[in-house]
């Protein structure tokens, strides 16, 4: 497994070693050891999540209310996509900041998000699958969007597809705009607590959890 830093304070990618013969390929997106390695600790799954988009689909930029927060880890198990990860946590050192990663289900890339930070994805091709991991249950008033569009935020989206949003993504507030609404979760807030003493090996609890 290969890991690297996003320019967002918090987010890595990483790649794992595919497995190939005459039958097939196997490939363990998520593991265990490269991830605590890398974050500090374990990854709590409490619900894992399935997406299929025509190309030009664009979903997000999405994040949970933080508290309580929800951390995710994605890949893409079929087709390609553009994922963006942007940091919104107010006084995060990154604010502002965002990384592109190329997925497909030729490298099987997986992007962790934690706490705070906003997410969206560009379908590449028909029947793109993504596959989460999300560290707590969805709750529909948690959830909110931020135009993926923003020309503040400057995502360089590809101008050869055609975008294809939600009504909720198409109607979201610009970054600036749910920065004075209080949308935005505060950097504090999305800092892991420290490890219990005796249990190095635990995942940390967040406020909320």
């Amino acid at each position: 497994m290969r890991t690297r830093e996003l320019a967002v304070a918090g987010g890595f990618e990483f790649t794992p070693d595919i497995h190939s013969d005459h039958r097939g390929l196997f490939v363990s997106p998520l593991q265990d050891e490269a991830f605590v390695a890398a974050v500090g600790h374990r990854f709590p799954v409490a619900q894992t999540n399935h997406s299929r988009s025509a190309r030009g689909v664009l979903r997000g930029l999405h994040f949970t209310a933080t508290p309580p927060g929800q951390a995710k880890y994605v890949y893409c198990a079929r087709g390609q996509a553009l994922d963006a990860v942007v940091d919104i946590r107010v006084g995060s050192p990154t604010f502002g900041q965002w990384d592109l990663v190329k997925m497909d289900s030729e490298s099987f890339r997986a992007v962790y998000i934690p706490d705070g930070l906003a997410h969206a994805f560009l379908a590449l091709e028909d029947d793109t699958v993504m596959s989460y991991l999300v560290s707590s249950a969805y709750q529909a008033e948690l959830e909110h969007a931020i135009d993926p569009l923003d020309p503040a935020i400057g995502l360089p989206w590809p101008h050869e597809v055609e975008f294809r949003l939600s009504a909720r993504d198409t109607i979201a507030p610009r970054l600036a705009e749910a920065e004075a609404k209080g949308m935005l979760p505060m950097y504090a807030d999305c800092l892991p607590a420290a490890e219990p003493p005796g249990h190095p090996d635990r995942p940390a609890v967040r406020s909320g959890d």
